[in-house]
């Protein structure tokens, strides 16, 4: 995940959380929090809570989120040289404590504190970031959308006709000593039944809005949505059936290999120990053979990452 990814993504999740932007640029978001990042990222528990009981306005904290720092930096270094001869050649000291500020975090004149706001340098791997996956995740795992029509109908009262779709993006994962995923999205139409794949990139092809646009009714639901998400399990179970198990074939070999190996020293040990460190060493034996048979024992699992309720024009 490069630099230009992961800000696109911060973007994402402020406008998602209704987050205040006050300043950014290209490596570098300056952002107030609304209440709802504030609990989710802040870990200010007891704060909170005082909130909670009192019912007092919050006061939430503003970040700094640098997702480039190599421009960030940059850009700041510029800026400080920049007032420094201003400040130099007018004598003024404004201009000076201004760009201390930024190179050490940003002092905002809107932010109406004199605390410094804390700098977060986001990259693939940072705590941070990782956090702000995992709000996204928790809070993302279920969305309900509507498609924005691509031009508004000439008669009030003409109305267009939306579907819903169950959406379901699922993780595959076949697992013995090495491990692979696949990730499948399907869409089923609680109108008809008819299950599509690859649904997430017929999503991306349209705009989608979590209001109702106007002049749009929604068709009457067929199914419940139990019976959509088993249409799609069944419909990747079937497709599942028809893939080259050669690989789980090979990891059995191998597990059976480990396991006499482990037999072939454990068992001569057994014979030979002493009554009472015998049953020790059975209890490490079996230990071991459990470990084993994790690693190797091919298996194949499936869970679902995140679902929604989809309404796309048209009776499909």
């Amino acid at each position: 995940m490069n630099e230009r990814q992961v800000h696109k993504f911060v973007q994402r999740y402020l406008e998602a959380t209704n987050c205040h932007v006050i300043e950014k640029s290209p490596s570098h978001y300056l952002v107030k929090l609304s209440a709802k990042a504030d609990r989710e990222l802040m870990n200010r528990t007891y704060y909170w809570g005082f909130i909670d009981r009192t019912g007092a306005e919050p006061e939430t904290m503003s970040l700094l989120l640098v997702t480039d720092k190599q421009k960030y930096d940059e850009a700041a270094a510029q800026e400080k040289a920049r007032n420094e001869k201003t400040a130099a050649s007018s004598g003024a000291d404004q201009a000076a404590e201004a760009a201390l500020s930024r190179t050490r975090g940003f002092l905002h004149g809107t932010l109406n504190t004199g605390a410094r706001v804390p700098r977060e340098d986001l990259h693939y791997g940072s705590s941070r970031l990782k956090q702000l996956f995992e709000s996204a995740r928790h809070n993302g795992s279920f969305v309900c959308l509507f498609q924005e029509p691509e031009k508004r109908s000439a008669h009030p009262l003409q109305s267009t006709a939306y579907t819903a779709w169950l959406g379901v993006n699922m993780k595959v994962e076949f697992a013995c000593d090495m491990k692979r995923e696949e990730i499948h999205s399907f869409g089923v139409s609680l109108a008809t039944g008819q299950c599509v794949e690859r649904f997430y990139d017929r999503l991306t092809q349209h705009r989608m809005t979590p209001k109702l646009p106007p002049n749009i009714h929604t068709a009457k639901n067929a199914l419940s949505l139990n019976k959509a998400a088993t249409i799609a399990e069944q419909v990747l179970e079937r497709k599942l059936r028809t893939y080259d198990y050669g690989w789980a074939s090979a990891a059995a070999a191998r597990l059976d290999e480990e396991l006499a190996t482990l037999q072939h020293y454990y068992e001569p040990l057994l014979d030979s120990t002493e009554e009472e460190k015998r049953e020790l060493i059975s209890e490490q034996f079996q230990r071991r053979q459990e470990e084993i048979r994790w690693q190797y024992e091919p298996r194949v699992s499936v869970s679902a990452i995140n679902c929604g309720i989809f309404y796309l024009e048209g009776i499909g």
